[in-house]
């Protein structure tokens, strides 16, 4: 299913200079498996009663897929070929980082499908998952969309750690993959979507761990943190703001409702 790949560019551009490591591949997948993929993959209405959609102030109009149970035999075959042996050696060998494990529950991961008017803010990810001693090493982002049209947006933008310059803009184009190092540093997001009614963006992500911290690490863990575009002044002072404080109060009424829940508990 992987196509025939270039171990030692990958790793010289992976390599290059820049504000963080990446490396795109235009055709990851051999052509025939990279169709049949994309042609299995649902459409943005479908995709909304079988996962996760998000509708909230940073990341809008986008399903995730997670369950492999529900992924297509296609999908299912990618997300078993992005967790062999064999590419764990080959992304170990391009990026320099040891012992990288796969995630079996694609937590965060999995079929994506964002539909018009969708976006995603620019953020760095959660760095660490406390339930398994999982640090987040690599991100994965593998494009299906043949026939997709450069005038819907829908790119995924590479920011400095400042968010002051974009230093790399990326068409979704169809078995384009995007490899990038999962840092302090690594501010990412996709410019929204402007495609007609019926159409959607589609990618597949795959996300590595070590149980081992990366040698920076400094030992606080973080969720995602989401920033402002230089020009999107309203959302910076107004609506990221507003979204941060309804999420720390959402957050606060569940741990109040578990207190409450183990009183009751235990007065039984």
């Amino acid at each position: 299913m992987i196509g025939r790949l270039d171990r030692d560019l990958l790793r010289r551009e992976f390599n290059r200079p820049s504000p963080f490591r990446f490396v795109q591949i235009d055709g990851l997948l051999e052509p025939g498996p990279a169709l049949e993929v994309a042609a299995s993959l649902p459409g943005f209405e479908s995709a909304r009663e079988q996962g996760f959609s998000f509708d909230f102030v940073n990341e809008r109009k986008k399903v995730q897929i997670c369950d492999s149970a529900r992924f297509p035999q296609p999908v299912h075959r990618l997300h078993e070929a992005l967790a062999s042996p064999e590419f764990l050696d080959l992304l170990g060998y391009v990026t320099g980082i040891p012992k990288l494990l796969a995630d079996p529950t694609l937590a965060g991961g999995g079929i994506h499908v964002t539909g018009p008017a969708g976006r995603l803010d620019v953020h760095v990810d959660f760095n660490y998952d406390p339930a398994r001693n999982f640090h987040r090493r690599l991100n994965l982002l593998l494009y299906l969309n043949p026939g997709w049209n450069p005038a819907w947006g829908g790119r995924v933008e590479l920011w400095d750690r400042d968010v002051s310059r974009c230093w790399q803009s990326i068409e979704p184009l169809h078995n384009r993959c995007v490899i990038f190092e999962t840092s302090e540093i690594s501010f990412h997001g996709v410019t929204p979507l402007r495609c007609p009614p019926g159409a959607a963006r589609k990618s597949f992500a795959a996300y590595y761990y070590t149980t081992e911290a990366p040698p920076d690490w400094d030992g606080r863990e973080h969720s995602t943190i989401f920033r402002a575009r230089p020009d999107e002044h309203f959302r910076r002072y107004v609506s990221m703001p507003a979204e941060r404080l309804w999420r720390g109060a959402m957050r606060s009424l569940r741990r109040a409702k578990r207190r409450v829940a183990a009183r009751v508990l235990r007065r039984r």
